[in-house]
C-alpha cells in the first residue's frame, strides 16, 4: 500500500473509533512532548484494540512486559476484573515519573503495580497465573519472553505481542543485515508451530501477533 494513503487510512480509522478519554489522549501527548521516542505510544486505534480484547476476556490478571509511559496498560485496565491486577514492567526507570503520574489519575490506577528494572530476571519471579499479556519491549528478546510467560498463562490466556511486522522488514529477514527483523520472524513461526497456542497476526499499525493458549 502506498504510505501516503496507509497514514491516510489510520487517520480515518482513528476519526470514526470511539475516542479514549481525556485521560489517554492528554498522555499520548505527554509521551510526544515529554519523551525521545513518543512513536512508542500505543495510540488510539492499538489502544482501543487492547481495551477491546481486555474487555472480551476480563482478564483478573494481567502482565505488561514494556510499560514505557503507561498508555496502553491503562487501555488494558479498562477491561480489568473488579478484584484484578496488572503488572507491568519497565526497565527505563527515567520514565516512572509519567507512569506514575498516569497511573495516580485513573480510578483503577490502585490496582497496577509498575515493576522497574530487567524483565528477564523479574518474569522468573512471578507467581501465579495470567489471563492477559501484552509484550513489547526488547524485540531481541522477545522468544525469551514466550518461554519465560508460556507456563505462566491461563487455559484461554490471551498473548500479545506488538512490532511483530517491524516495518516490514520481517519479508526478508536478515540475521546480519536486521537481527531484529530475522529474530521477530522466528519469533513469528515459534508461535505458529507452538502446539499450545492458536493465533493470528494482525496487520495493523507495526504488526499485533495474537494468540490465546489452548
Amino acid at each position: 500500500m502506498d504510505p501516503k494513503k496507509e497514514v491516510l487510512i489510520n487517520e480515518y480509522a482513528e476519526s470514526v473509533s470511539s475516542d479514549p478519554g481525556e485521560l489517554l489522549n492528554r498522555l499520548e501527548r505527554v509521551s510526544y512532548m515529554r519523551t525521545l521516542a513518543g512513536s512508542m505510544v500505543s495510540g488510539k486505534v492499538q489502544g482501543r484494540l487492547l481495551s477491546f480484547l481486555s474487555k472480551l476476556r476480563m482478564p483478573k490478571r494481567i502482565l505488561e512486559i514494556g510499560t514505557f509511559t503507561g498508555y496502553a496498560t491503562l487501555c488494558m485496565a479498562e477491561g480489568l476484573a473488579e478484584d484484578g491486577e496488572i503488572i507491568t514492567i519497565e526497565g527505563n526507570e527515567e520514565l516512572q515519573f509519567i507512569i506514575k503520574e498516569a497511573f495516580g489519575k485513573h480510578p483503577r490506577g490502585k490496582d497496577i503495580k509498575l515493576m522497574l528494572g530487567d524483565a528477564l530476571e523479574i518474569i522468573p519471579e512471578l507467581e501465579g497465573e495470567f489471563d492477559f499479556v501484552f509484550i513489547d519491549a526488547a524485540k531481541e528478546q522477545y522468544p525469551e519472553y514466550l518461554e519465560l510467560i508460556i507456563d505462566k498463562v491461563s487455559k484461554g490466556g490471551i498473548i500479545l505481542a506488538d512490532n511483530v511486522l517491524w516495518f516490514g522488514r520481517v519479508l526478508n529477514p536478515s540475521e546480519k543485515n536486521d537481527p531484529r527483523a530475522f529474530i521477530l520472524d522466528q519469533f513469528n513461526k515459534k508461535i505458529k508451530e507452538d502446539d499450545r497456542l492458536e493465533n493470528f497476526l494482525l496487520p495493523i499499525r507495526d504488526g499485533i501477533q495474537i494468540a490465546v493458549k489452548k
